[in-house]
């Protein structure tokens, strides 16, 4: 049987490459390597020597470590960026750019504010709470078809609403 050093490398520079031919940044796919060999290796004991199952477990590791990864840069990018509503006000002009990320804030506020509870949940339980569909249906209570439709019938209001941020732009 083939030792974790071995599955390493011989598969840690596919992973690399298929992540940096995937778009993420190099540094960062070095680091998603590491972090899945990790727990390769904390299951060291249950892996069978079949070098085409270890494969696939790695690059299904690497993939949802990738998710989560981005899942958690959006939620903290969103967490950081969104501030309290301060009442309406004109556009700023294009060279403030602090002044600019106010009021994109308030008016993606205002949309969020405008959107229905149903669709407002399911879109922000899937795009900052980064749920899959089938947890937020289990959330929820619904199926798995009607939240899909919740976070469409979301995104398309939320298009709707701030259609007039790109005559602004």
């Amino acid at each position: 049987m083939k030792t974790v050093e071995e599955y390493y490398k011989i598969l840690a520079p596919k992973l690399t490459n298929w992540l940096v031919a995937s778009g993420s940044p190099y540094a960062e796919a070095c680091d998603l390597v590491q972090e899945t060999f990790v727990k390769i290796w904390n299951m060291r004991q249950d892996l069978h020597d079949d070098e085409e199952a270890v494969s696939g477990l790695v690059f299904t590791i690497a993939r949802n470590l990738r998710k989560n990864h981005a899942r958690s840069e959006k939620h903290i990018v969103l967490q950081g960026e969104i501030g309290e509503d301060e009442g309406g006000e004109a556009p700023p002009s294009a060279t403030t750019s602090a002044a600019d990320r106010e009021y994109l804030r308030r008016k993606l506020t205002e949309a969020f504010a405008k959107l229905p509870p149903i669709l407002r949940d399911a879109y922000t339980l899937f795009q900052v709470g980064g749920m899959s569909i089938h947890q937020i249906s289990l959330q929820t209570g619904v199926s798995e078809s009607l939240v899909k439709v919740r976070i469409f019938r979301a995104k398309e209001k939320l298009k709707e609403l701030l259609a007039d941020l790109k005559k602004e732009i």
